[in-house]
């Protein structure tokens, strides 16, 4: 997937493009200038690293202060269709209109080239809702991102939307869920098996990635689980079952058992 090509998308649809550059070592100057042949297209160069949620408050900094309502985050290994805002946006100006206190509103399909991903939904007798969202593919409310302080720095690139969608269930939002949309994605080197007779992604994430997934995923537990045990602990499993099957089925195994090892010491240090 192309970031130019994902540019080019979403341009046209919105009033402002933000490309945050979090000091990626596979970027270049001519990639910038034809990102910045849209007019609406804002790049911001860092020179150092420091992770997802960083690049994503640059975005909601730029939304906030030009008094945007609504913030669509994207990854750059996604790619949406030219429908896509405009369908999220209406969905949501929908729901505000009922009175919901919408804090984010994702689509329903994720789909890698292993397979799609769903949220699971909650059954309430009202729009579709659930309890978190990846935030690729997601419109989030600025004012309510502004009121949780934002996306947590402190957890560099994982569980970042995790943690957005808890913050912003615990001051009474709500995270919807836009049936029958969707968007390409690519979720690591990922493909799917069956388990239990259940399909289980494994995600082929480096060991430094399975040491933060897992690290992260334990911080934020305590936390989910006073807010909704079942969820918590669905996630946990998730988690859990995708770092086993990993290690008995990618390579490197060695050194991502390490890497989940290096996740559980460093949760256990805090």
């Amino acid at each position: 997937m192309n970031l130019v090509n994902l540019v080019g998308v979403i341009a046209p649809q919105v009033a402002r493009v933000v490309v945050s550059d979090d000091a990626s070592p596979c970027t270049s100057d001519g990639l910038f200038r034809d990102l910045l042949e849209h007019s609406n297209v804002e790049v911001i160069r860092h020179d150092q690293n420091a992770g997802v949620a960083r690049g994503l408050n640059d975005g909601l900094a730029t939304a906030t202060s030009s008094g945007s309502t609504w913030l669509l985050t994207v990854d750059q290994d996604s790619m949406v269709d030219d429908s896509l805002v405009s369908s999220l946006l209406q969905r949501a100006e929908n729901r505000i209109a009922s009175g919901e206190q919408l804090g984010a509103l994702g689509v329903e399909v994720v789909a890698d080239a292993s397979g799609e991903m769903r949220y699971p939904l909650i059954d309430d007798g009202e729009s579709a809702s659930t309890h978190e969202v990846i935030q690729t593919g997601t419109l989030w409310n600025a004012a309510a991102l502004t009121q949780i302080g934002g996306f947590d720095e402190t957890l560099g690139m994982d569980a970042v939307d995790a943690a957005a969608c808890l913050s912003l269930r615990r001051a009474g939002f709500r995270i919807g869920v836009a049936t029958g949309l969707r968007i390409d994605h690519a979720i690591g080197e990922s493909r799917m098996i069956s388990v239990g007779g259940k399909q289980v992604m494994v995600t082929g994430h480096s060991p430094q990635r399975r040491a933060s997934m897992l690290r992260n995923r334990l911080r934020l537990f305590p936390s989910e689980f006073a807010e909704s045990p079942l969820h918590a602990l669905r996630t946990v499993r998730r988690v859990l079952v995708n770092q086993t099957v990993g290690l008995m089925l990618e390579e490197q195994r060695w050194e991502k058992a390490k890497g989940s090892i290096r996740g559980l010491r460093s949760r256990r240090s805090r």
